[in-house]
């Protein structure tokens, strides 16, 4: 449950994040505010990214589950470039304990579309 943070909604409830919801905190240090989690490949991260992400390609989460499994006490955010690949990695999360992960909707091309409209498209 996301019962610990104040940022994030009642993980029942949903498994989704709005993009705007996630520019309320993005700017707290990272230790006051949830995880956010880039899960797209390492040409997808050169072209643009969301500040104070941490990145973890979707297809190394079975390899990197202690990682993902650390430091959750205030919730997790995954985004991609569409919403897509974030969700399966929000299903993931779940499914291995982590109950307060959440896909950050739309993705970074929503994130450019209504919060950072300088931020560079693909």
């Amino acid at each position: 449950m996301s019962g610990e943070s104040p940022f994030l909604p009642d993980a029942s409830a949903t498994m989704e994040v709005s993009p705007q919801a996630v520019a309320k905190w993005i700017h707290l240090p990272v230790d006051q505010r949830p995880r956010l989690i880039d899960c797209r490949e390492e040409d997808e991260l050169a072209i643009c990214q969301i500040a104070g992400n941490e990145w973890y390609p979707l297809g190394l989460f079975p390899g990197v589950r202690e990682k993902l499994l650390a430091r959750n006490e205030r919730g997790v955010v995954v985004y991609c470039h569409h919403g897509v690949r974030s969700l399966r990695a929000t299903h993931f999360l779940r499914s291995i304990g982590v109950g307060n992960a959440f896909s950050m909707q739309g993705g970074i091309e929503a994130w450019s579309q209504r919060i950072d409209p300088e931020m560079p498209r693909y």
